[in-house]
């Protein structure tokens, strides 16, 4: 009998419990880097390569497996043409105006991407891979 008592227990209480939601895991939450002396200077670099449309210089700055189109799929070569094509440049430019946020493993342009879910504009994100930073998308939501 005082087994069945503790058991309506042990059940009753474990009912009354909320489960809590499971986050989705952040491989390397990056901290917010945007007074970093390093994190600025790759952005101003970023800028100015933007701003003279320098190819090499920015493909030198990129991840291989950059990313400039979410549906459907697109990223690592092609991106210069995509931009070309799609009239991107002033858009791009405009995005890294913006400040920057921390957003999981990136620093993120516009910091709204990293605090509004129903943002759906342009972004850019850059990642710090080996010490190093690395522009590593710029996509439309």
């Amino acid at each position: 009998m005082a087994f069945r008592i503790l058991l309506v227990t042990a059940l009753f209480c474990c009912a009354a419990c909320s489960t809590p939601q499971k986050k989705k895991p952040v491989a390397n939450p990056v901290p917010d880097m945007s007074g970093d002396v390093s994190f600025q200077s790759f952005v101003g670099r970023v800028r100015e390569a933007v701003a003279k449309r320098n190819m090499q210089l920015l493909a030198s700055m990129m991840t291989s497996n950059f990313g400039y189109r979410i549906e459907p799929v697109g990223e690592g070569p092609g991106v210069f043409q995509y931009w070309d094509e799609n009239g991107l440049w002033n858009e791009l430019q405009l995005v890294l105006g913006e400040r920057f946020a921390p957003n999981g493993a990136y620093m993120v342009a516009p910091p709204q991407f990293a605090t509004d879910p129903q943002y759906h504009g342009y972004r850019a994100g850059f990642i710090l891979l080996n010490g190093s930073w690395k522009f590593a998308y710029f996509v439309s939501g």
